[in-house]
């Protein structure tokens, strides 16, 4: 995750939502509840079963999308949606290597 990425226009809702709940402890004793070896870790969902979380609206919100981000290498931290477009909450996603596919 780059501070330089949520400094900027690229994602601010995403950043905005990401840093404020971790900011109000919303995250605290989480689970990473999806684990797929060399891919990606996922949590964020306070009932550790990855079908609950709210974003600060309480509310879903947009995806933002940008040919500047890309899923290039380990690190990354990305929204998970509900595998639909514009169904951000407060669920995300760490890659554990590069998956550009996934961007």
């Amino acid at each position: 995750w780059s501070s330089d990425v949520c400094s900027s226009d690229l994602a601010p809702l995403a950043c905005r939502n990401f840093i404020q709940l971790c900011l109000e402890h919303y995250y605290d004793n989480t689970i990473f509840h999806r684990v797929l070896k060399k891919l990606l870790i996922q949590g964020g969902d306070p009932t550790g079963t990855g079908r609950g979380g709210e974003s600060i609206w309480d509310k879903a919100f947009k995806d933002e999308l940008s040919p500047r981000l890309r899923f290039s290498h380990r690190g990354i931290v990305a929204m998970a949606n509900e595998n639909k477009p514009d169904t951000n909450h407060s669920q995300f996603f760490i890659t554990l290597d590069a998956a550009d596919w996934l961007t």
